[in-house]
């Protein structure tokens, strides 16, 4: 049976956009933004912060799971806290090697991780070690970071370290988001390991989520920013009668979205977080462009909230 598994998109993938999409339906699985490790055991506040679902069962208000995502270079410090999380309820642990930001990266941390296969190795190993066999671990990997050269002996390193699965987002850290995605190295590192793969890059319709499922082999497929733009869409692909949502429909969630806005961001950022999923979903939804320029100077969130509706 195949899954549509959310991806952990930093500074936006938060507990509620992960509440909002996952009550719409077709989400199997959810990944958390990254737990940034550096050489230390994070207090639970930290996990408590990033994936508020751990203090409810480590699923979504909809029962979807969440699962944790650390990022680092520290082998002993990622397996201390990989357990940590396992302890707090988190469904798995996911680990980073796929981040292109330019800070991560200098840090040593997510894709540029990628040219070090062997770094990479001892990483999923020492995690895996700390963990034991039976917790579901599982990690995401760019294809490279300037090139594809290392991919395969990229993905074997992390599959022989122990993962349960693996995501590829395909395309290098170079590529950035540009497309396309290319499906066709996920075949190839589908070959290579032994592990479950999952695929993920440029899904945007039900179309893309079969050419991709075609191309790859994979049976589980990430959606990112299509899930963000079109909050529907695996909905769409589980149920193909179902109609895309028009703006009308989608209005009740993005109401939903700012009310708990409004209970869990600061103040002084709740506007900043709505007009940032309103600029998004403005790139398939022309009224969600039109309400963003309405509102784009506006502050209070009251005044937000009463204009969009």
């Amino acid at each position: 049976m195949s899954r549509i598994i959310l991806a952990p998109m930093e500074g936006l993938a938060d507990n509620i956009l992960r509440d909002c999409l996952t009550q719409i339906g077709g989400i199997d699985l959810c990944l958390t933004e990254f737990v940034r490790v550096t050489d230390k055991l994070l207090p639970k506040r930290v996990y408590h912060r990033l994936c508020p679902e751990l203090l409810a069962g480590g699923a979504t208000p909809a029962g979807v799971p969440v699962r944790v995502q650390l990022l680092g270079n520290h082998p002993q410090a990622l397996a201390e806290n990989a357990v940590r999380a396992m302890e707090l309820g988190s469904a798995g642990v996911d680990l980073n090697f796929g981040c292109p930001a330019k800070t991560v990266n200098r840090s040593m941390g997510g894709a540029i991780l990628l040219k070090q296969p062997d770094v990479v190795h001892n990483i999923v190993s020492e995690v895996r070690t700390a963990l034991g066999p039976d917790a579901v671990l599982s990690a995401k990997m760019r294809l490279g970071y300037e090139d594809k050269s290392l991919a395969l002996a990229n993905a074997e390193a992390i599959s022989s370290g122990g993962v349960n699965e693996l995501t590829v987002h395909a395309r290098t850290k170079v590529e950035g988001y540009q497309p396309p995605a290319h499906w066709q190295w996920i075949a190839k590192i589908r070959r290579q390991v032994a592990v479950p793969v999952v695929a993920n890059g440029e899904v945007w319709t039900p179309t893309d989520y079969d050419n991709c499922r075609k191309v790859s082999g994979c049976a589980d497929v990430m959606l990112g920013r299509g899930a963000v733009w079109q909050p529907d869409l695996a909905k769409q692909i589980c149920q193909r009668d179902h109609l895309p949502y028009t703006w009308e429909q989608l209005l009740p969630r993005v109401d939903e979205f700012c009310q708990r806005v409004a209970e869990q961001v600061p103040e002084k950022f709740q506007g900043a977080r709505i007009k940032q999923w309103l600029a998004l979903l403005g790139r398939v939804y022309p009224e969600a462009r039109q309400a963003f320029e309405q509102i784009k100077t506006i502050k209070p969130l009251t005044d937000i909230r009463r204009r969009l509706v």
